[in-house]
């Protein structure tokens, strides 16, 4: 065999498996009702207003702690890794990527759909 085949041939290899284990990372849309323990999942929710929030910034600023329902009308309770986001409570949705821990949802990524500050202007000029 060519050393250029070999080399071909070993790129091919490295290419599959990269995108095998790209694959087996991946996380899925689920609710909190199927994240398991240990399973990496995303879960599309909405902030429970009515429920308190935890975040002191002096004791830990790493942690904050708040209540999300998901599409299916079960709340859990989040533990978020990281600093408090701003404007976290005018947030319409909320997308969080994590695992179950206990009855908690550990959460160590959130990415927050907010209200757009241009909708009433689209809503103008729809109107005329």
């Amino acid at each position: 065999m060519k050393k250029t085949n070999i080399i071909a041939l070993l790129l091919i290899v490295v290419a599959i498996t990269g995108l095998l284990i790209a694959a087996g990372e991946m996380t899925t849309y689920a609710g909190f009702a199927e994240a398991v323990e240990g399973k990496k999942v995303q879960v599309v929710s909405n902030l429970c207003k009515d429920k308190p929030m935890e975040y002191d910034a002096e004791k830990n600023a790493n942690q904050f702690v708040f209540h999300a329902k998901d599409k299916d009308g079960k709340i859990c309770k989040v533990v978020f890794n990281g600093a408090k986001p701003q404007d976290f409570e005018r947030s319409e949705q909320i997308v969080l990527t994590g695992t179950m821990q206990g009855d908690a949802f550990n959460c160590t990524d959130m990415l927050m759909k907010c209200p757009s500050k241009y909708e009433k202007e689209q809503i103008a000029v729809a109107v005329k």
